[in-house]
């Protein structure tokens, strides 16, 4: 496996255990948190797997707002961009890990290349902007009402993008 970032960000701390779960299944890579990226640290790493969690209505964590100025600055081309995001599925069941399609904008035309769609089958939500063509652009997961599903979805999900890492 080419060299690996897990960048978070996190409020309340379970895109960051979210983040590291990953690490330790990936079996390695740099766990970074937004908020302490230096953008000249993106040239550094091949494969870039980006989480946030969802906030409001669709809105990124705070630390991403300057996260995302970061990446839109950063030459991505030739890298490997895989996203995930921690949202709530009951209470905001009509946003739901929405902030995944903020960060999706952000390096859709970067000239990397994004893995890792998941399918929206299994979940139980109304609306996400994190949906096209019937998947999320990333691993969406609801560790609050679903966290029972978590593990398995994490797996699924690093099983198919790992063959692109």
């Amino acid at each position: 496996m080419k060299k690996t970032a897990i960048i978070y960000g996190s409020s309340t701390g379970t895109c960051e255990a979210i983040a590291q779960k990953i690490c330790e299944k990936l079996g390695g890579g740099d766990v970074i948190n937004v908020g302490e990226l230096d953008a000249a640290q993106l040239a550094d790493y091949d494969n870039l797997l980006l989480g946030t969690s969802t906030w409001g209505i669709g809105e990124l964590q705070d630390d991403w707002y300057d996260g995302v100025d970061k990446l839109k600055g950063a030459d991505l081309s030739g890298k490997t961009i895989a996203l995930f995001g921690c949202g709530d599925c009951q209470s905001y069941g009509d946003s739901f890990c929405g902030a995944m399609a903020e960060i999706y904008d952000a390096v859709k035309d970067s000239g990397a290349s994004i893995v890792g769609a998941v399918s929206t089958d299994g979940y139980d939500f109304s609306d996400s902007a994190a949906v096209q063509d019937g998947k999320f652009v990333g691993l969406a997961l609801d560790d609050i009402n679903e966290d029972d599903k978590t593990d398995a979805r994490i797996d699924a999900w690093l099983a198919d993008i790992t063959p692109s890492l």
